[in-house]
């Protein structure tokens, strides 16, 4: 009487259809027969044999049969997947420290005099200063900006603030 060892993990164990072929390698074989059929009947002259359609179905025939193949019992097309997602996966992880998810937050407990100091900021009309500017000034700003004579230049700082600067052309 034979008897068969059952592996404990099942998940591992490929299932054989055909000899020592499975789903994967049975469908890589066929499927040239349905390139085939699509080149014979989709490309002119339709349903007669032409030279040109030959040279696709082969190419079909031989990347199919060849991605078929097994290596060290994984079958070739697995070896690919495996890593194209590894070369496909992003390089960098960016960790964003900002980020509120999962992050306990301590928020402070609201009562009814902030809710009333709330209200009555309101209803009090916030005043703004504008300066005034000089339309003197304005136009000796736009002549000194216009004038060949002096380079303008603005340039921002690392803390974001911005440096203004006219030089004299020196010749």
């Amino acid at each position: 009487m034979r008897t068969r060892i059952i592996p404990a993990q099942i998940t591992t164990v490929e299932d054989k259809i055909a000899g020592n072929l499975n789903l994967t390698q049975l469908l890589l074989l066929v499927f040239p027969a349905f390139i085939t059929a699509i080149v014979y009947i989709g490309l002119p002259p339709i349903l007669s044999f032409s030279i040109y359609k030959l040279p696709i179905i082969l190419l079909s025939v031989i990347v199919c049969s060849a991605l078929a193949v097994r290596i060290k019992n994984k079958v070739v097309i697995n070896w690919l997947v495996i890593l194209l997602s590894y070369n496909l996966r992003p390089k960098y992880y960016v960790f964003n420290k900002n980020d509120i998810y999962l992050r306990n937050m301590d928020l402070p407990a609201l009562d009814k005099k902030p809710r009333a100091l709330f209200k009555k900021s309101l209803t009090q009309k916030a005043k703004t200063v504008i300066p005034s500017i000089n339309v003197g000034d304005l136009v000796r700003l736009d002549d000194l900006i216009s004038n060949p004579r002096y380079n303008f230049s603005l340039k921002s700082s690392r803390k974001g603030g911005m440096h203004v600067a006219f030089e004299q052309e020196q010749k």
